[in-house]
């Protein structure tokens, strides 16, 4: 299989679909991988490294997009919409449920469009989301810290305190792998942390873990609000796979915090589970909404961009080895967990939670893998 690796596109992301040690894997298995030039240099893989491995270096993304199969990170952009051919498969982030103008373009190319967010492995968990959540999550207190800073219109609040001052107040919303990784990050800079979700048997794992110093709250309206008046930082992560994140925080609970407080809503590429948040980037990625700094930007993991591709390649290669060496047919049937996979085919969609949220058709992916 002709395999292209395009350079990112979106703003201030340097992650690649592919390193060269993927990229000599693939090869070595029969296949063969073109590299737009500059893929990978910020983060340093030169084309250099990608020619050893055995690719060819091509000077454009539409050279690139001639491949039978694009392995990229983030869901195409505007401009990469008409390079989009029948049958072509699409394998990166797609977040589809919150973006109605990239689900048109999908269904028009006609285009095979298999998200990682939405691949489940055996034990019901998202092996190609997790490497991203676990840096999202990191990334989340990092950001929140540096807002709060006076410099960045913040209140002033260290998150850690000093002897005889108290600790910055933490809330995270949501218990899942983002979560965790902003709890673990947040104690470890010594701040006051609770941690709010639904799921009770997921708040008794963490309090065993993390207990006495992380607080556990079960989320109700109530609990939400008397938690986020006193939060110097707010971090969103909540999750429904493949659907569009639910507003859980309103604005009404956001005008109670103090001025110069922060929110990170992790959840943005999912549209975002505060009503306030509105997509970010990395070059603008904060504004003031009711006197509270936002941080919202759609691709945080991007801020690490060589950790970040290092251990999402990890994560996708035994799947990228298998449509390659299958096709895309064979690789979903023979895994029902990557089924979940694929959001958009010849020109539909199929996820019924991306369906659903965009108000569009459902067909099954088993009425088009199984109609040769």
């Amino acid at each position: 299989m002709l395999i292209g690796i395009p350079k990112e596109i979106k703003d201030h992301e340097y992650r690649v679909g592919a390193i060269p040690s993927y990229v000599r894997i693939l090869i070595d298995q029969g296949h063969k991988v073109i590299v737009e030039t500059g893929a990978a240099t910020k983060i340093g893989f030169t084309d250099e490294m990608y020619k050893a491995a055995g690719a060819k270096i091509v000077d454009s993304a539409k050279d690139v997009y001639e491949a039978e199969m694009i392995i990229k990170v983030k869901e195409p952009q505007e401009s990469e919409y008409s390079l989009l051919k029948e049958n072509q498969i699409l394998f990166c982030y797609l977040h589809l449920a919150p973006d109605m103008p990239q689900a048109k373009a999908l269904i028009s190319s006609k285009c095979v469009a298999i998200a990682y967010e939405t691949v489940v492995d055996s034990m019901g968990q998202l092996p190609l989301l997790i490497p991203m959540s676990e840096i999202a999550g990191r990334v989340a207190i990092q950001a929140g810290a540096t807002a709060l800073q006076m410099a960045n219109g913040g209140k002033g609040v260290l998150l850690g305190g000093i002897p005889g001052v108290r600790p910055g107040r933490v809330v995270v919303i949501g218990g899942g792998i983002v979560g965790t990784e902003a709890l673990r990050m947040s104690l470890g800079l010594h701040a006051d942390v609770t941690v709010i979700d639904i799921n009770v048997n997921r708040l008794r794992q963490l309090e065993d873990l993390y207990a006495p110093a992380l607080k556990t709250l079960y989320s109700s309206p109530v609990a939400l609000e008397s938690a986020i008046k006193q939060a110097d930082l707010v971090i969103g992560a909540v999750l429904i796979p493949g659907k569009k994140a639910p507003k859980l925080v309103t604005r009404a609970m956001v005008q109670m915090m103090e001025p110069g407080s922060v929110i990170v809503d992790v959840a943005i590429d999912q549209g975002g589970c505060i009503e306030t948040s509105r997509p970010t980037t990395h070059s603008s990625p904060t504004y003031v909404e009711e006197k509270v700094i936002h941080y919202c930007v759609t691709n945080m993991p991007g801020a690490c961009a060589r950790t970040g591709s290092e251990g999402l390649n990890n994560a996708t290669l035994p799947y990228a080895l298998k449509l390659a060496n299958l096709g895309y047919r064979k690789a979903l049937m023979q895994d029902p967990g990557f089924i979940p996979g694929l959001n958009a085919c010849q020109g539909h969609i199929t996820h019924p939670d991306v369906a659903h949220d965009l108000g569009l058709a459902y067909v099954p992916p088993s009425e088009i893998l199984l109609n040769k």
